[in-house]
């Protein structure tokens, strides 16, 4: 590449100074308002009717690519424009409704469980995260799917993969680009949703399994570096690469050698180092207090100084921007991982309330142990261990397969969003962080100050509120309800039958048929849990070709008006194969910025590079989860 134009070309990134929260707020909302859109068109057509790639790109990408590009100035235009359509269709265009009675149970013997395929369901109809499984002799169900956090983890992929390859147009607006110092900017605002993205899903192995903050510290480390070996290869790739072809490069981002790939693969390793903190403090307080601890460092032992003055003389200065900012990401990660601990189970107590009853049993082991010698010849110790024992089978009944209490998460979220945007206001008003609106303070991502990690959660835990409730507990509520309003049915004919003395040539006896309709037992309870997992994940359903769950001795039915897509298959996509989009999309940016000169390029050409690299990136993952019918990922490994 001419250095006279690489010069150029880093001075056209370089000396930003942002924009305001709300201008970007706005902006984000495009993304809101699109899926939305997407959703209340797809409920309003037969289920049976596929949507096409194109017809999704429209309605879900292109919104976004105009929002930061040729509608950037005028996003709550754009918004309005969306909420306009919106509101034609809810108004005229009726939703496609169902209610298929379901039929009553015939003769035939009923089977000993409903958690096995059906031939009438189809191979793979069941969703994962939904059956039940049987692991030594007992029944676990798994995590219950929450589409509202596969649609906001997409939506932040695609405006990173967006964003990365239009700041390098005129047309991308320079207050969104990343700022020098100080200021807030759509890009900014990307990075810290990434790691806080990142931190949600780490919440996995933590909610599923009570034990794992206090498992042997050593395997877990040697366990999660070896996850992440690959990402720190992806990063020294990276220095090599853009050493090599002297591609234009921002080092006052990250430093001379560091780049994010380096900070995404150190973050889970510090956060398995905190785990025996997490089994005396809440997670929360951990992140904030870690948050405080940057802000503490910046302002009061000289780091802010050294990031800002210091010459890069070392390897050490060299790199100040990533080594100082790594602690401030670490507090964005562990705050969203306490978020995690609160969406990912089926209420936002389950892992408070899991990790409590596991303590008090680990605490009591050692106690039972001693007792067990005894206790057949002492009837008080023999009554002790029966107590302990249940204790033990009460850590157990916590079902994590369980129907989300979506209500419960939605007000946590705004309780805990209300919190974030409150802390950000005092900050702000008590000047922890410097004058705001001045070049010596504020939000600041090159350091991750206290501003910064408090914008960034208040930020994502807001706009993933806004996901649940309007597309969870608006759009797609009715399906959600559904598998309550089928149990309460049942229940009523149950209760008929055993008045009527039976109903139908096949009943011989009320009492068998109320046990063919036991609304309260484990089968019914798990055939509720696939027809739920079947309203969650209804393009797995419709692509199967069935629309119904088998069950003792009879079918329950659901109209075909039932099975939406929820998550949008498109989003679904681009979510499961995030990291190798994410690779597609850099890979992409540096072909382009090789054969074009792209500063300056006019706004029609420069849209018509973005809207085929948008097309490109979504497209890969699109064919992939066709191809393999989503059961794959690109590593090749069954999801």
């Amino acid at each position: 590449m001419d250095s006279d134009y690489k010069q150029a070309k880093e001075e056209f990134v370089s000396g930003m100074t942002g924009s305001s929260i709300t201008y970007i707020n706005l902006i984000s909302l495009v993304a809101l308002s699109a899926v939305s859109l997407y959703a209340l068109i797809r409920t309003r057509l037969p289920p049976t009717r596929e949507i096409g790639f194109f017809f999704s790109w429209t309605i879900l990408v292109l919104p976004m690519l105009l929002g930061m590009s040729l509608a950037a100035n005028h996003p709550l235009y754009l918004n309005l424009l969306l909420l306009l359509a919106i509101a034609l269709i809810t108004r005229l265009w009726p939703r496609v409704e169902s209610g298929t009675p379901l039929p009553l149970p015939s003769s035939q013997p009923a089977s000993p469980s409903l958690g096995g395929r059906s031939p009438a369901v189809g191979v793979g109809a069941v969703p994962h995260g939904l059956v039940q499984e049987e692991r030594d002799g007992k029944r676990r169900g798994r995590m219950s799917p929450l589409p509202a956090l596969t649609t906001y983890r997409a939506h932040m992929m695609l405006m990173t993969v967006l964003a990365i390859l239009a700041v390098d147009f005129p047309v991308f607006p320079r207050s969104l680009a990343k700022c020098e110092t100080f200021g807030v900017s759509l890009m900014d605002l990307g990075v810290g949703s990434f790691v806080f993205s990142q931190g949600i899903v780490s919440a996995i192995p933590l909610v599923k399994d009570a034990a794992h903050l206090r498992a042997p510290l050593l395997p877990k480390l040697v366990s999660v570096t070896k996850k992440c070996v690959p990402v720190i290869a992806l990063g020294v790739v990276r220095v090599l690469l853009v050493k090599g072809t002297e591609y234009p490069e921002h080092v006052t981002e990250y430093g001379v050698h560091w780049n994010f790939f380096i900070t995404l693969a150190l973050l889970p390793i510090l956060q398995v180092i905190l785990h025996p903190v997490f089994l005396r403090l809440p997670i929360g307080i951990v992140g904030f207090l870690v948050a405080l601890l940057q802000q503490v460092g910046l302002t009061k032992f000289g780091m802010k100084e050294y990031v800002l003055s210091a010459h890069r003389t070392n390897l050490l200065s060299q790199n100040k921007e990533g080594i100082i900012s790594l602690l401030g990401y670490l507090s964005i990660q562990l705050l969203g991982l306490s978020i995690g601990t609160i969406i990912l189970p089926p209420t936002p107590s389950f892992f408070k309330r899991r990790q409590k009853a596991f303590l008090e049993q680990h605490s009591e082991t050692r106690s039972h142990k001693r007792r067990n010698s005894n206790s057949e010849d002492n009837p008080f110790l023999a009554s002790s261990n029966r107590n302990a024992t249940k204790k033990d089978n009460d850590v157990e009944e916590f079902d994590i397969g369980a129907p989300r209490q979506l209500d419960k998460t939605a007000t946590e979220l705004c309780a805990y969003a209300i919190l974030w945007w409150t802390f950000l206001g005092l900050t702000r008003l008590l000047k922890l962080d410097g004058r705001w609106n001045s070049d010596d303070g504020g939000v600041s991502r090159r350091m991750v100050n206290i501003s910064y990690i408090l914008w960034v959660v208040a930020f994502n835990v807001s706009f993933l509120l806004c996901y649940v409730v309007v597309l969870d507990l608006w759009i797609y509520a009715d399906n959600a309800q559904t598998s309550s309003a089928a149990k309460s049915q049942l229940k009523k004919q149950q209760q008929q039958a055993v008045k009527q003395g039976g109903i139908g040539a096949g009943s011989s006896s009320p009492s068998r048929y109320a046990q063919q309709l036991n609304v309260d037992s484990p089968e019914f309870h798990q055939s509720q849990t696939q027809l739920q997992g079947q309203f969650y994940y209804g393009n797995q359903y419709s692509r199967s070709g069935s629309n119904s769950v088998v069950g003792s001795s009879s079918t329950l039915s659901l109209s075909a008006g039932n099975v939406h897509e929820n998550p949008p298959l498109l989003l679904e996509a681009i979510n499961a194969q995030g990291l190798p989009v994410f690779l597609l999309a850099n890979v992409l940016t540096g072909l382009v910025n090789f054969s074009m000169s792209t500063m300056y390029m006019s706004d029609g050409r420069a849209m018509t590079v973005l809207a085929v690299y948008s097309m490109v990136c979504c497209g890969v993952p699109w064919i992939w989860t066709k191809w393999t019918g989503g059961t794959k990922t690109w590593k090749g490994k069954t999801n």
